[in-house]
Parts: structure tokens; C-alpha cells; sequence
């Protein structure tokens, strides 16, 4: 029995805002579909590029989709980290100080199996949205469960420092707590994500879920998300629904719209006005 494939219907990637790189990246393949959300720097960069999160996210996105097919699971996120730790040391202007400056990202990633069977690997705050021929919708990934923690997070800050909450990436006196939390990452006590770094492959968190032919499947970062885990505008099956009724084009106009009528992040408390956005929606065929 031969892997089903998937197809592409629709895919969207925007900056937060005009004239900043987009830190988040895409990838697709009929073997393989990905988001990846670079994390915003809070230091200097350590690459020629727009940012190295930027950098981390493109990479990965390229080289996850280069090794599609000839490599899969554990094997491939051990190849593309080992591939992205040596063009990090090669490309880089120093080695990071501390654990904060290295690239960061969160990602989703889905590969078909077969038996209508869906390998699901995924760091950090990505989410995966499974919507089944049986109408039956299934969750994936950390993306609806992280968010009310940042918002939480963001107003806490805000509060302590008398600032907006979307001045917190920027604001000086969060540096230091901001830089200390990152710090925990990647061996420092607290979760792993995708960076330039061997050993976070043997982290990632991997699941086999359920996706027959006919199912569709959109992954997305969690500014996209936010439709639904911060904004309330829908519940994870009424935002795959509305993506394929109206595409994504709409759904992020609707996604800027919510947050340009807050931009000082009164009623949804967050640590930028917009993050940047990425969904990518696809069929199992």
C-alpha cells in the first residue's frame, strides 16, 4: 500500500508590519507540507540577512522540502538540524553569547502515511486543524493551547511597566525578562524548538493522527491562528471552514482588521500590534 499525497489549495504568508521582515516561511511538497514561526531577535544579528530568524525559517522551509521523500520523521528533522547548526557556524559573525541569540522557530509539519494515517511533528506554537470527510475536526500541535499564556503574559508585563502591551518587544526594561525566559530554551531548563542545533531534532513532538483521503488540512503559525485562540472570531472548525469557503486572503484581511481596531492591545493583549501570519491549506489525495 502506497502514502497517500497531498495537493495544495491555498497558501498565505504576511509581516506583522509593512517594512519588517516576514520571520515566518512555508513548504510544500506531495510528501510534505510546513509552517515554520521564526522567533523575533532581542539582540544584534548574527547573519547578513533580514533577520536571523528569518534566515532560520527560509532554511528550514527549503531544506525540509529538498529532503522530502528520500527522508522522513525523526530522520529528517535530525538531517535538516545538523544541516542548519553547520550553515549557521559557517554564515555567522561570532557564536551566541547566550541561549537568547540563537535563531528560534516554531513549525508544523505533516507527512502522509499509509493507511490513512498522518505523521504530525511539530515544536512549539504552530498549529495543524484536521477537517475529515466524517465532518469530524481534530487539533494538532500547541498553537490553541500557548496562546492565552502570551496574552496573559503580555498584559502582566504591560501592567508592571505602565506601557502598552504591544510595546513589550521594544520597551528596554522587558529586555532582561524577555531574554532570560528565551535563555531557558534548548537545554536551559524549559521547552525545546527548532534552531541551528543538532540536538533539538531528538525533541520535537510527534504524533500519527487519523487523515483519509478527502481530508484537508490547514497548518499555520499562531499570528494565524489568532483568529481563533485570541481574537474569538472562530473555534478551530469554523476557521477551516471559513478558509475554505472564502480563502485565505479574506481570512487575513478579517485577522488585520480585528487588530488594527486594537492596536494597543487593550481587548486582546499581545506582545506585538500584528505578528506575522502564515497558513498553508491543503487536501490529502
Amino acid at each position: 500500500m502506497s502514502a497517500a499525497r497531498l495537493r495544495e489549495i491555498d497558501r498565505i504568508s504576511t509581516p506583522g508590519k509593512v517594512g519588517r521582515p516576514n520571520e515566518d516561511a512555508l513548504g510544500f511538497e506531495p510528501r510534505l507540507a510546513i509552517v515554520l514561526d521564526g522567533a523575533t531577535g532581542l539582540g544584534s544579528k548574527l547573519l547578513d540577512a533580514p533577520s536571523d530568524a528569518a534566515w532560520l525559517a527560509q532554511e528550514g522551509a527549503e531544506r525540509f522540502v529538498g529532503h522530502a521523500g528520500s527522508l522522513s520523521g525523526s530522520a529528517l528533522i535530525t538531517q535538516v538540524a545538523e544541516e542548519a547548526e553547520a550553515q549557521f557556524i559557517r554564515l555567522r559573525h561570532r557564536a551566541p553569547l547566550e541561549t537568547y541569540e540563537l535563531p528560534m522557530a516554531s513549525l508544523i509539519l505533516a507527512e502522509p502515511q499509509e493507511g490513512d494515517q498522518l505523521a504530525v511533528h511539530s515544536f512549539g506554537d504552530c498549529g495543524l486543524i484536521i477537517a475529515r470527510p466524517d465532518g469530524s475536526v481534530e487539533v494538532v500541535g500547541k498553537g490553541f493551547d500557548l496562546r492565552d499564556e502570551e496574552g496573559k503574559s503580555a498584559a502582566r508585563l504591560a501592567a508592571q511597566q505602565g506601557v502598552r502591551a504591544t510595546d513589550n518587544l521594544t520597551e528596554p526594561s522587558f529586555q532582561a525578562a524577555l531574554r532570560a525566559s528565551r535563555n531557558r530554551y534548548n537545554g536551559g531548563g524549559g521547552a525545546w524548538v527548532f534552531a541551528p542545533q543538532a540536538a533539538c531534532a531528538a525533541h520535537a513532538t510527534s504524533h500519527t493522527v487519523l487523515a483519509p483521503k478527502g481530508a484537508r488540512l490547514l497548518l499555520a503559525t499562531d499570528g494565524f491562528l489568532a483568529l481563533a485562540t485570541d481574537y474569538e472570531r472562530y473555534d478551530a472548525k469554523g476557521l477551516i471552514a471559513a478558509v475554505a469557503e472564502q480563502g485565505l486572503s479574506a481570512l487575513m484581511d478579517e485577522l488585520r482588521a480585528v487588530e488594527a481596531d486594537d492596536p494597543d492591545g487593550v481587548r486582546f493583549p499581545r506582545f506585538k500590534q500584528s505578528d506575522d501570519a502564515t497558513a498553508l491549506f491543503v487536501e490529502v489525495v
